[in-house]
């Protein structure tokens, strides 16, 4: 893999993607709009990805071994990916999420059994209506922009694993907890902020575990991913599922706060990391593969400090 090509990438996981990438000897070349320049050492093409034209001029006549896509969100993202890198590479890495097995998002998922982890074949991407299907009737206890996000994942999945002109890669990732770098979504610091301050956090009466990974663990398995032969959809998730109770008794420990919660039932609108429907991943796949891979109590300890430093910084 002497050359790779990174959609995105300019913050959290992604960047510290490029970091490993470029620090194996590898030629890394950034594409994004120019919101932020690449880390030393990688070469910057500035170029909007939903502009086709300009995207094909600003790479030129250059080809990779390897194109990593951090920012896909919809199947025109995808077509449009799939046309322009055609005959540029011969693998194309999608970083998607676990988002596209929650059955609540679409009556054409099946809700897998509580307690059964979630393998890779619960969602084919290849056989999935590359016009979407109907939301589930679960649907309407989330919000529409969820719904959207995990559709149009699927969707892009659809797009690229269809007759494309080169192999492809659906890294479906877990949860993505800061250790090294910040949370920009900062739903872990959503609960850090209630605990201190003694303020209750909805959650359901029984709220089912989900799968995690942290941002060292994924920029890793994105990396190995980059470099070897697998075609096909990847589970990305570190061993042993959590629940939100679990993360809240981890951010109480440390800041000697016991956390207050408050019950909803199904359906009902809850904390990020609550959830009233099973669909954790099952890693054996990822395993199997020898992708680095951790369990996510040892680290979580770490993910909660870290939160913890950044709202002290502040």
């Amino acid at each position: 893999m002497k050359s790779v090509c990174v959609i995105g990438g300019s913050r959290y996981f992604g960047l510290r993607l490029i970091e490993l990438l470029r620090d194996a000897g590898t030629a890394v070349t950034v594409v994004n709009r120019g919101s932020a320049a690449p880390p030393p050492g990688v070469a910057h093409v500035v170029a909007d990805r939903d502009d086709e034209e300009g995207l094909r001029a600003a790479l030129g006549r250059s080809t990779f071994d390897v194109v990593i896509d951090q920012v896909c969100y919809t199947p025109l993202q995808a077509a449009l990916a799939r046309r322009v890198f055609a005959g540029r590479t011969a693998r194309y890495v999608m970083t998607s999420t676990m988002e596209v097995y929650d059955p609540a998002t679409s009556a054409l998922i099946t809700p897998a059994a509580p307690g059964t982890l979630v393998t890779e074949d619960f969602f084919d991407a290849a056989a999935w209506p590359a016009d979407g299907g109907p939301a589930g009737p679960g649907a309407s206890g989330l919000p529409a922009e969820a719904v959207t996000y995990a559709e149009d994942k699927r969707r892009a999945e659809a797009v690229l694993a269809g007759e494309s002109a080169f192999a492809f890669v659906a890294v479906r990732s877990a949860h993505v907890l800061g250790v090294r770098a910040r949370d920009f979504t900062g739903r872990l610091a959503y609960y850090a902020d209630r605990i201190r301050a003694g303020r209750p956090i909805a959650v359901h009466r029984d709220p089912f575990p989900t799968s995690f990974t942290n941002d060292e663990e994924i920029a890793g398995l994105l990396f190995r991913v980059a470099a070897s032969d697998h075609a096909g959809a990847l589970n990305a998730c570190s061993h042993g599922p959590l629940d939100v109770l679990h993360l809240c008794e981890a951010i109480g420990a440390q800041t000697g706060r016991a956390p207050v919660y408050q019950v909803v039932e199904p359906g009902e609108p809850a904390s990020p990391f609550s959830f009233d429907r099973h669909y954790a991943m099952d890693n054996g796949l990822a395993a199997r593969l020898g992708l680095p891979l951790s369990t996510g109590a040892d680290w979580l300890p770490d993910a909660v400090a870290a939160t913890l430093g950044h709202a002290k910084a502040a």
